[in-house]
């Protein structure tokens, strides 16, 4: 049997709008496009648009800097912009010239407490991760499985840099329906060597997967759907959180 994964772009979702139902415009789409679900499908969707259907755009001409975004403001970001980056951060792990490396309010490790401008009208607009991508990618799938019947998961994505590498890829930042993880511990490979550490973070490789058809620019394909994975089990009380490591099992955050 071949062993083959699909990746299939939705491509006829409208521009979202704060109030929109996304599982709805999903399940549009599909039919629009004829692409039917099949159980075990995952549902990959960009965070944009689940920060828009959510009301998480924020103009900076509504924000007031307080002294700390104020005084901050060496790092040649606009005060403004940085006090929505400390409205969302747990805490600062880095401050840089560009860049602000924090712990955000879900625990997410990653620049700008995910604050970003990228597909978002307006000149000073700006879209904030969503308050529970856990919570987002649970009703998402929710709604989903009611309307469509079909057992699948859903994972919510933003682009994240990495240490040691240029560039970046697609994360997963929000999930439901499926476990995180492909673990190979106590398995063994093709010489009979048992896999001590080998546990496979598949959701991010899934997210990744994804982004070759959802792209970053003007794509206009914020939904894909993943399909035909071997080695995902499903769990239905799953959590990005999962994914985190804790501070004291990470090698470089001690470093920062």
């Amino acid at each position: 049997m071949v062993k083959a994964v699909s990746v299939i772009g939705l491509e006829s979702l409208p521009m979202v709008k704060k109030g929109d139902n996304l599982a709805e415009l999903i399940v549009a789409a599909l039919e629009r496009e004829t692409v039917p679900l099949a159980n075990g499908d995952v549902i990959v969707v960009a965070h944009k648009v689940v920060s828009k259907a959510e009301g998480r755009i924020v103009r900076l001409s509504d924000v007031k800097p307080t002294s700390k975004a104020v005084e901050i403001g060496v790092t040649r970001k606009d005060p403004r912009l940085v006090e929505l980056i400390l409205q969302e951060t747990r805490r600062i792990l880095k401050a840089a010239s560009e860049i602000l490396v924090v712990e955000n309010k879900q625990g997410l490790i990653c620049v700008n407490a995910g604050v970003d401008k990228s597909n978002v009208e307006g000149e000073d607009a700006y879209a904030l991760l969503p308050v529970s991508s856990d919570e987002s990618a649970r009703r998402i799938r929710s709604q989903i499985v009611k309307m469509t019947g079909k057992d699948v998961a859903v994972i919510i994505v933003d682009t994240f840099s990495r240490p040691f590498r240029r560039g970046q890829v697609n994360f997963a930042i929000g999930l439901a329906g499926m476990d995180p993880f492909r673990d190979y511990r106590g398995q063994t490979d093709l010489f009979d060597y048992v896999l001590e550490v080998k546990n496979t973070a598949i959701a991010d490789e899934i997210a990744s997967a994804a982004d070759l058809v959802m792209g970053q620019g003007k794509e206009s394909v914020p939904v894909a759907i993943v399909r035909g994975l071997h080695g995902v089990s499903w769990k239905a009380d799953a959590s990005v959180s999962d994914l985190f490591i804790s501070e004291d099992e990470d090698l470089f955050r001690k470093a920062l």
